[in-house]
């Protein structure tokens, strides 16, 4: 059974047609939803099973529920919650890990009962005080240690409700001064910097099965590509902060990257990416990623079986009591 190496949007709350007969031709290896694609939690369950009954398997459902301002499923359906560095310094060291678990251990009963299986977390970047502000308040500390911790707590309580969790943006995306969604960062650090600063939360979450490029250029790495189509760079993630799980570009589709949609594509596969994420939904784009970027095959497709192998059914919980707990950690701070 081929699967196609593209991780695909689609452009509402259900399948046109043509969409529907696109991802059986291709059968994309999964999907991704966005705002545009959530109404009600039974037109959310709808669309999962269609879009795996249109792949024709059990494709990964993705979603960017972060909790803070990156978050797909809002209130009055679901949760909200805090930006996670707000939340980490309300909570204070004593509760910080524990309250990421909680919040991550709700959120993933939200994502579970709807179909959703994957979120695009935890964010294993390394705040400074340069960060771009797109990224600074979903980041979890300033420096390595903490993150990793807050990153593993979000791990846990993610993989306890039967979700799986993507570390992201690999080798790091904290050094940058600019909005990647409309430009390129260049993070001038040296390498031995990088190493014991930014690439340190990857190499401590190396277990978690799936991980997120960041469109950034490392000169130390590479001058004149950002890690999604850079080789050097790739291979640093690979040997440097040894990950060997399944390793897919963030959104194709962003401006920090150049040239068509098809070179992106083909760059990032041809770079070591195992699978290409195209977000917006746009058909014309998405043929052109599923044309150039075939079907899983290799090192790639053992890596990607093996991050869907590891889907776990919940465990059992009392959720009104974790609602309580986190609660009472965060002393009754407003959400929002």
């Amino acid at each position: 059974m081929s699967l196609g190496a593209g991780i695909l949007g689609c452009s509402g709350p259900a399948l046109s047609d043509a969409e529907r007969g696109f991802f059986a031709e291709t059968r994309p290896y999964g999907f991704i939803l966005f705002a545009r694609n959530i109404d009600t939690p039974d037109q959310i369950r709808r669309l999962c099973a269609d879009l795996r009954d249109a792949a024709g398997h059990e494709a990964p459902i993705l979603i960017d529920q972060e909790g803070g301002r990156v978050q797909r499923l809002r209130p009055p359906h679901w949760r909200d919650h805090l930006p996670p560095l707000d939340q980490i310094r309300i909570a204070g060291p004593a509760g910080a890990a524990r309250s990421m678990y909680l919040r991550s251990r709700l959120i993933a009963a939200e994502l579970h009962d709807l179909g959703i299986d994957v979120n695009c977390a935890p964010t294993c970047d390394v705040a400074r005080a340069e960060t771009h502000p797109f990224l600074l308040n979903r980041c979890y500390g300033d420096d390595p240690q903490t993150v990793a911790k807050m990153a593993r707590a979000v791990v846990q309580g993610q993989a306890d409700g039967g979700v799986l969790s993507i570390i992201k943006h690999i080798p790091g995306h904290g050094a940058g001064q600019v909005d990647s969604h409309l430009e390129l960062p260049r993070v001038d650090l040296p390498l031995d910097q990088l190493q014991a600063t930014d690439f340190a939360p990857f190499k401590a979450l190396s277990d978690v099965p799936f991980a997120m490029t960041a469109h950034i250029v490392y000169p130390a790495l590479d001058p004149d590509r950002p890690a999604t189509t850079s080789p050097a760079a790739i291979a640093a993630i690979r040997d440097q902060i040894g990950y060997p799980g399944a390793l897919m570009s963030d959104d194709i589709s962003m401006q920090a990257l150049s040239g068509s949609i098809a070179d992106r594509s083909r760059d990032a596969l041809a770079a070591g990416c195992d699978l290409v994420l195209h977000c917006n939904g746009d058909m014309a784009e998405m043929r052109d990623v599923m044309a150039v970027s075939g079907t899983l095959q290799g090192a790639a497709l053992e890596r990607a079986q093996s991050a869907l192998n590891s889907r776990r059914a919940p465990q059992p919980v009392d959720i009104a009591a974790l609602e309580d707990e986190l609660e009472a950690l965060l002393k009754g701070a407003v959400h929002g």
